[in-house]
């Protein structure tokens, strides 16, 4: 297992309450990619393929209505993709050079299979950010 990895998932609201097997399970079916300022990483409509953490740099996000947020290590976005079919609903552009820890929607999806306590420890921040997603 990758500790810096775990501890930057532990960092993560939703990942906050798994314990430490679950995180180590999750680390461990992580990705790591970086991304060059201005490359696009998500791109609205297209279909939600999983959940992304930024490590180092920063993302810019188009939010609808106009609005951008601006994402820095430690930030998540993508997080609906994990559960929902629904596409994508904002552009996310790397707006410096970016690293970040991707996990795949499929990989999820069988390690809750396989884990169900993993998605109960996620379900209440889940659960508030749905309710309050400013």
């Amino acid at each position: 297992m990758d500790e810096p990895t775990r501890d930057a998932l532990r960092a993560i609201p939703i990942f906050a309450g798994l314990d430490d097997d679950a995180l180590a399970l999750l680390a461990d079916r992580t990705t790591e990619f970086e991304a060059r300022a201005g490359q696009v990483l998500v791109e609205v409509g297209q279909p939600g393929s999983g959940v992304f953490v930024v490590e180092s740099g920063q993302v810019e996000v188009d939010l609808p209505g106009g609005r951008v947020s601006l994402l820095g290590p430690g930030a998540l976005f993508g997080e609906l993709s994990l559960l929902t079919d629904r596409p994508r609903s904002a552009r996310v552009r790397a707006r410096t050079d970016v690293r970040c820890i991707a996990l795949q929607r499929a990989v999820f999806d069988g390690l809750l299979k396989d884990h169900p306590s993993i998605a109960v420890a996620m379900l209440p921040v889940l659960a508030e950010r749905l309710a309050d997603p400013g």
